[in-house]
């Protein structure tokens, strides 16, 4: 049998029947993946709420993340599907195939189960924008800089220098501590015998002072301000100050603003106690 009968009384009725099938089906996967692009980057541009904080190149970048995942995820399950299919078409039995990648599935998804719940979680935390790059935010008690966001993990670098490796599938609480905004939050104590009307008019002044120096104006959004008596202790009277600041801005702040209520209470002569240790001692 020569080549020309081998394809017309083979090849030829192979293509009209189980040939077209296949070409439909590949054909079937290029419409759907592309058809399942545009539908899930619709969805994202439209469903992922923008953040007002976040730079337009950001906010596109965490987009473009969710869009690529999706994507992949759907091309891997079209392309699977698709396999099945023509394997059947060429006379394939698929059942013991399936059953087969069934006990697999199982096999892998107890081994996997882990790596599984990470990626997941990590999906959200992009999806959420709960925390970027450059954010300081503490994971169920370890605090840093957040380095890097991948889908498995969140890499942390603390104020020692020390990298930490967090899987995202263990973190249960997360505590932004840069996001939108951040507040002064400082205690002061003084003396019992200063007038509280007058600490009040200081901080006040020395937080507007701070607000408006043109250093400093550009990193606070509220002066810090004096709040309330939040303690009577035993040898002083704590006053809360509190104010807003930009995000990553609250430390540099607050340090700032000690500094100079410092100064002002010296000049004030508004005393800052500090305990005190008498000693007796017997002849």
């Amino acid at each position: 049998m020569n080549t020309q009968e081998i394809f017309q009384n083979t090849i030829l009725p192979w293509l009209k029947t189980g040939g077209v099938e296949i070409l439909l089906v590949i054909i079937g996967v290029f419409i759907i993946k592309k058809f399942g692009s545009l539908v899930v980057e619709n969805i994202v541009r439209r469903s992922v709420p923008a953040d007002a904080y976040m730079r337009e190149e950001d906010e596109q970048a965490r987009e473009d993340t969710l869009i690529q995942i999706l994507d992949g995820i759907i091309a891997v399950l079209v392309w699977v599907i698709a396999f099945m299919m023509i394997l059947s078409s060429l006379g394939v039995n698929i059942a013991p195939l399936l059953a087969g990648a069934g006990l697999i599935g199982v096999a892998v998804g107890f081994g996997a189960q882990y790596l599984v719940r990470d990626i997941i979680t990590g999906l959200f935390i992009i999806l959420e924008n709960q925390y970027r790059v450059g954010d300081v935010i503490s994971l169920d008690g370890t605090s840093g800089t957040v380095e890097r966001v991948t889908l498995r993990t969140t890499i942390l670098r603390d104020m020692d220098g020390v990298v930490h490796h967090i899987p995202n599938g263990e973190i249960k609480i997360t505590s932004n501590k840069s996001r939108d905004w951040a507040r002064v939050n400082l205690v002061v104590g003084v003396g019992y015998n200063e007038d509280i009307d007058k600490v009040e008019m200081v901080v006040n002044r020395v937080g507007q002072e701070l607000a408006d120096d043109p250093e400093w104006s550009d990193k606070i959004v509220e002066a810090p301000a004096f709040l309330r008596v939040d303690k009577l202790n035993d040898s002083s009277v704590d006053i809360r100050i509190l104010g807003k600041t930009m995000p990553n801005d609250q430390w540099a702040v607050t340090g700032e603003l000690r500094r100079r209520l410092k100064k002002a209470f010296d000049k004030e002569t508004i005393e800052i106690p500090y305990p005190h240790r008498v000693v007796y001692t017997q002849k």
